[in-house]
């Protein structure tokens, strides 16, 4: 249920019911809007630190600005919660990352106040740029604002589209939400000198008297502008980063002072160009438990609203989480070789890689968002002779495709790529479902590329990565709980591009990939027993190098085969077994089980592997329909192996 009473959100459906409240009245607003947002989130978990942040920025700029006309591009997209809740979709943000909901992110199609969707970090320049050329091109007067924040200025994308945007003189204005925190603290030189930038207080004090006395006078404008360079070069010791860039800096202002921003934006409406407004707000901002440990807050489930204690759903203490598993592995492995090392852009907590931070501080290394540099930066450590654990959950990966066939695979370097949240992950949807890994992947030369059927094999894979000639790796696993509750066990090499038969079959084998073969055996448990078909299960565990050997039986012995993957299903697993069996004379009628051609919405991971057949319903019925087509000899149905 929605909750109602409030003074003056019930009252909001759109930005211009908004624009009849007076500055004091947005205050008030500000606080029910986190009220609200906090009622909601705690019974339906979502992101709720960077969305509390950024509260009043989203209503100054929807009370400032003529939105949808003009373009508010949000990056990255969890800080948007207060702006979907005043675009018209509070009623409807009970249902945020509920199947058929909205969604947790900006999506284009979802508002016509999503001006460009945002899943993943650092596009929001990039994509106002385009914006801003497109209405000049077509004569068109509106104004187009990015919010980058979060930590997304550490990838290199917001760079190379600050630069052309300078370069261009584009009438556009950038927002640095500037909260000091991407999921994990941010990283790097950046933070230091926006930091530096914040804390000048002689600069701004000045800078501000300054513009507030001039800035009435159109040509004084450029003379107001040099006159804070030399200010900022005898008091910073440094120029700007951002006018360096041609961009006309602005701030810091206060992004929790609804009376600063609303002028702020106000006044720099007219000013042509590219500008930049630096706006620091607290991530979790008006909830104290949020503002007091944010990564923890950035999305934590439920909670209980009044006490701020984490609410731990039945049975959630066993098992532990695949992303636990390989940290505490990963810890293991660096105590038997100081060589080891853990990479990962940006998510300690969220890859588990905080559990090697707490203990090796200095072998550990989050490079922030940046997940091109951490593949590039890890074939660097390889080369040094270090051992590196790059962690990138799944999605993210593809922003490094390049890196990892430039710079590991080409160069045969012994990078170990741990891919988590690989297959569906449920309510972030879309933009964060790992399905495309293994099908794009497996063009790449010299790299092994597997998936473990449970923690056991996990572990073992892990340890079988960091042996010495095994050359760039590939583990990849999906987001949540696994299977055993003992997990821990020897750590003992798998021969690589061997697979298992799990159990012996006579009429249908089934090759499966990854946790998704244990849906698969309950499955074939099931169709034995109400079908009396003989069906043999295997684990190809390796999608490269195949186990050739274990194709070939499969090959000779069944005309019927099902592959089932937690992948998408063009040029996948599947598609590797068509492609052998071809190759090698064989002609079985192959069925394959995965993610379709399709971009698959946000839901529970249950409800998304229904809809795509992969439950263990949707197995069973395969499997059972194939019955009806098994009373013809093999020989008919396939060549005789040379």
């Amino acid at each position: 249920m929605v909750k109602t009473g409030y003074k003056y959100l019930d009252d909001i459906n759109s930005p211009k019911d908004l624009r009849r409240l007076s500055v004091p009245e947005l205050e008030t607003l500000a606080a029910e809007l986190r009220d609200f947002m906090v009622s909601e989130l705690c019974v339906n978990p979502g992101h709720l630190a960077s969305s509390l942040g950024a509260v009043e920025l989203a209503i100054a700029l929807h009370y400032v600005y003529d939105t949808p006309d003009d373009k508010v591009v949000w990056d990255v997209g969890h800080q948007a919660y207060a702006h979907k809740i005043l675009t018209g979709r509070r009623e409807q943000f009970h249902t945020n990352r509920k199947l058929g909901g909205i969604s947790g992110f900006p999506r284009m199609e979802e508002s016509p106040y999503d001006a460009f969707g945002a899943g993943h970090a650092s596009v929001s320049i990039s994509a106002a740029l385009g914006m801003a050329q497109a209405n000049k091109l077509q004569g068109i007067h509106r104004n187009v604002i990015a919010v980058i924040g979060d930590g997304a200025m550490t990838g290199g994308l917001a760079y190379e589209g600050l630069n052309n945007a300078g370069a261009s003189n584009a009438d556009m204005l950038v927002i640095l939400n500037d909260n000091n925190m991407s999921i994990s603290p941010n990283v790097g030189a950046l933070k230091e000198y926006l930091l530096g930038i914040t804390t000048s207080k002689h600069y701004n004090r000045l800078k501000n008297r300054v513009w507030n006395a001039m800035s009435g006078v159109p040509r004084m404008r450029r003379a107001i502008q040099n006159f804070g360079n030399v200010v900022k070069q005898s008091i910073l010791k440094q120029s700007n980063l951002f006018e360096s860039l041609n961009f006309r800096y602005f701030g810091p202002v206060d992004g929790h002072d609804l009376k600063s921003l609303v002028r702020v934006l106000g006044d720099m409406r007219s000013i042509p160009g590219p500008k930049l407004l630096h706006v620091v707000t607290k991530k979790g901002k008006g909830y104290k438990p949020a503002e007091s440990n944010p990564p923890i807050w950035h999305a934590p489930g439920r909670f209980n609203p009044v006490t701020g204690e984490l609410l731990v759903n039945p049975g959630d203490n066993q098992p532990d989480r695949y992303q636990d598993v390989f940290g505490y592995t990963l810890l293991e492995l660096a105590r038997l070789d100081e060589r080891v090392v853990g990479v990962t852009p940006a998510m300690l907590t969220g890859s588990s890689m905080d559990i090697l931070q707490r203990e090796m501080p200095h072998r550990c290394f989050d490079v922030g968002i940046a997940e091109g540099h951490a593949v590039t930066f890890s074939a660097g450590l390889a080369a040094g002779g270090l051992i590196p654990f790059c962690n990138i959950y799944s999605s993210f990966m593809q922003r490094a495709y390049d890196h990892m066939i430039h710079d590991v695979a080409i160069q045969r370097l012994p990078v170990i790529f741990c891919l988590d949240r690989a297959g569906l992950v449920g309510e972030d949807g879309v933009t964060h479902h790992g399905v495309f890994d293994m099908a794009y992947l497996r063009p790449i030369p010299n790299l092994t590329i597997s998936s473990p059927m449970d923690e056991h094999e996990l572990r073992r894979l892990m340890y079988t990565a960091q042996l010495p000639d095994k050359g760039p790796f590939a583990i990849r696993y999906p987001r949540g709980r696994g299977s055993l509750v003992d997990w821990e066990c020897p750590l003992e090499e798998i021969p690589v591009g061997k697979g298992r038969k799990l159990k012996d079959g006579n009429d249908l084998a089934v090759i499966t990939i990854g946790p998704i073969g244990k849906l698969a055996a309950r499955a074939i448990e099931r169709a034995e027993a109400d079908t009396g078909i003989s069906v043999a299960h295997y684990d190809l565990r390796f999608l490269k190098p195949l186990d050739e050997e274990l194709l070939h039986e499969v090959g000779k012995k069944f005309r019927h085969i099902v592959t089932i993957e937690d992948g998408i299903i063009k040029g996948g697993m599947g598609c590797a077994i068509l492609e052998f069996m071809a190759d090698n004379g064989y002609y079985p009628e192959i069925r394959r089980i995965g993610v379709p051609d399709q971009f698959i919405e946000h839901g529970s991971v249950q409800q998304l592997y229904h809809l795509c057949g992969m439950d263990e319903e949707g197995i069973y019925k395969v499997i059972t329909k194939n019955k009806l087509r098994m009373d013809a000899p093999v020989e008919s149905c396939m060549a005789t192996h040379s």
